[in-house]
C-alpha cells in the first residue's frame, strides 16, 4: 500500500511541474489549466512522450498562426466594405465595384409566368381609383443604393446602375447613351426584364412559337429581310388556315414589316421579330382579361391618364377615333435624329404607311376615308378602352423604335 502511495505522489508532482512549465511557455489564457491537466495526465515522464508533446504543441502553434492569417484577410475585406458603407452613410455615393461580390454579377434566371386558374375571370380596374407605386431603392443587380445614379424602369419598379448593366452585358453600343438620356424623361426606359416581350409567354407558349419558327426554317438570332419575313408569314398562314394569303393580308404584312424597320434598313432585327411574334401569339390565344393581368401599375396609371385626357367633357365616354389615336400614342418613342421625344399622335399614326412598302396601298387609304366618318358614331367607355388597348400597351414595352404590333389605321 505504501508503495502505491509513493507512486501516486510522484505522478502528482510530475503533473504539477509539467503544468507550470506549460503555463510559462504558452500562457495560461491560451491553454486552460483543465485542458493542460487532461493532456499531461495521459503522459508519462519518458523522453518519447515528451517529444510527442513538443510536436503537438508546434502543430497547435501553426494552426493558431494560420487562423490569425485568415482572420487578418477577413479583417481587410471587412475594412474595405466598411469604408464603402461609411461613404454611403455620409451621402458620398458608392460604386458597385467597391463591393467584391462576384456571385452578384451572374445573369439572373428569367422565370416564365404560369397561367392561373382564374386568369380569364373578369378583372375590374377602376378609372377613378389611382394606384400608388414606389420604385425600389436598391439596384436590382448589386443591391446597393447610390441615389441619382440609379436608372428606373418605366414598366416595373426595378432600378439599375449603368455600371451593373454593362457588367451584365445589357448595355452595348448606343444602349448606354439611350438609358442615360431617356430613363429620367417622360419617354422612359424599359429594363432587361420588361424589354423582351417573349418573357410574357409561358413555357408551353414559348415552345409552340419556337417550333413554328423552326419549321419555317428561320434561323434564330438572325435578321430577316422582307422576302424572309413575307415567306414566313405565308407559311404560317397556310398552316393555320389551309389556304393562301390574300393580297390584302399580304399588304398588311408588308406594312408590319415597315413598322418593324423604322430606319429603312431593309431588314428586321431578331429581337424585334421575336417580340412581334410573341405579342401576336398572346393576342391570338389569350383572353383580354388575361392580358389585363399582365399590365403593371405604371402602365395602368398611364392608361388612366390617356383616357382622362381624351374625355374632355368627363362623361366617361370617348369616340372611336379617339380610341384609335390612343392605340398609336403608346408607341411614342424618341427618334434618334430628334433632340426631344415630343411627338404628336397625328404624326405617330401614319409613320408606318410612309414606307415604300405602303406606296401602293391606295385601297387601304380609301378604306380609311370611308370608315373615318363612321368612327365618331360609336362611343367607347373606360373598360372597352382598356381592353382594346391592352395589347398595344404591352407591345410598346421594348426600347426599340420599331412598332411591334401595328395598330389599325
Amino acid at each position: 500500500m505504501g508503495v502505491l502511495m509513493s507512486k501516486r505522489q510522484t505522478v502528482e508532482q510530475v503533473q504539477k511541474v509539467s503544468l507550470a512549465v506549460s503555463a510559462f511557455k504558452d500562457g495560461l489564457k491560451d491553454r486552460p489549466p483543465s485542458k493542460r491537466k487532461a493532456e499531461t495526465s495521459s503522459r508519462s515522464g519518458s523522453k518519447v512522450e515528451a517529444a510527442e508533446q513538443v510536436l503537438e504543441e508546434e502543430e497547435e502553434e501553426r494552426g493558431k498562426e494560420a487562423a490569425a492569417g485568415s482572420s487578418q484577410s477577413h479583417t481587410r475585406d471587412n475594412s474595405i466594405n466598411r469604408a464603402a458603407w461609411e461613404r454611403l452613410r455620409d451621402g458620398r455615393g458608392v460604386e458597385p465595384e467597391e463591393f467584391e461580390r462576384a456571385n452578384r454579377f451572374t445573369p439572373p434566371a428569367f422565370l416564365r409566368p404560369i397561367r392561373g386558374l382564374h386568369d380569364d375571370d373578369p378583372l375590374e380596374i377602376s378609372l377613378e381609383k389611382t394606384e400608388q407605386f414606389t420604385n425600389d431603392e436598391m439596384c436590382e443587380i448589386c443591391e446597393v443604393w447610390t441615389a441619382e445614379s440609379l436608372f428606373p424602369c418605366r414598366i416595373c419598379t426595378r432600378v439599375f446602375h449603368d455600371g451593373c448593366l454593362r457588367r451584365m452585358g445589357y448595355l452595348q453600343n448606343d444602349s448606354a447613351l439611350e438609358v442615360t438620356e431617356t430613363a429620367h424623361t417622360e419617354t422612359g426606359w424599359s429594363c432587361c426584364y420588361c424589354d423582351n416581350l417573349n418573357l410574357l409567354l409561358t413555357e408551353e407558349e414559348t415552345y409552340s412559337l419556337m417550333e413554328t419558327i423552326k419549321q419555317c426554317r428561320i434561323i434564330a438570332e438572325s435578321c430577316l429581310n422582307v422576302d424572309d419575313y413575307l415567306h414566313y408569314k405565308h407559311q404560317v398562314y397556310k398552316k393555320l388556315n389551309d389556304k393562301q394569303m390574300s393580297e390584302e393580308l399580304e399588304e398588311q404584312v408588308l406594312l408590319q414589316f415597315s413598322a418593324l424597320d423604322p430606319d429603312k434598313k431593309g431588314q428586321v432585327e431578331w429581337s424585334d421579330f421575336l417580340s412581334h411574334e410573341s405579342i401576336q401569339l398572346l393576342q391570338k390565344i389569350r383572353t383580354q382579361n388575361s392580358l389585363l393581368r399582365l399590365l403593371s401599375t405604371k402602365e395602368r396609371e398611364r392608361a388612366r391618364a390617356a383616357f382622362k385626357s381624351l374625355d374632355l367633357d368627363n362623361d366617361g365616354l370617348i369616340s372611336e377615333s379617339e380610341c384609335r389615336k390612343a392605340c398609336h400614342a403608346w408607341f411614342r418613342k424618341q427618334p434618334k435624329e430628334a433632340p426631344s421625344c415630343n411627338v404628336s399622335i397625328s404624326h405617330v399614326g401614319p409613320m408606318s404607311e410612309s414606307s415604300p412598302a405602303s406606296s401602293s396601298s391606295a385601297k387601304s387609304q380609301e378604306k380609311i376615308l370611308l370608315t373615318s366618318e363612321q368612327e365618331d358614331t360609336r362611343q367607347v367607355d373606360w373598360d372597352t378602352f382598356l381592353k382594346e388597348n391592352v395589347t398595344f400597351v404591352l407591345a410598346a414595352r421594348p426600347n426599340s423604335a420599331g412598332i411591334h404590333l401595328r395598330p389599325p389605321v
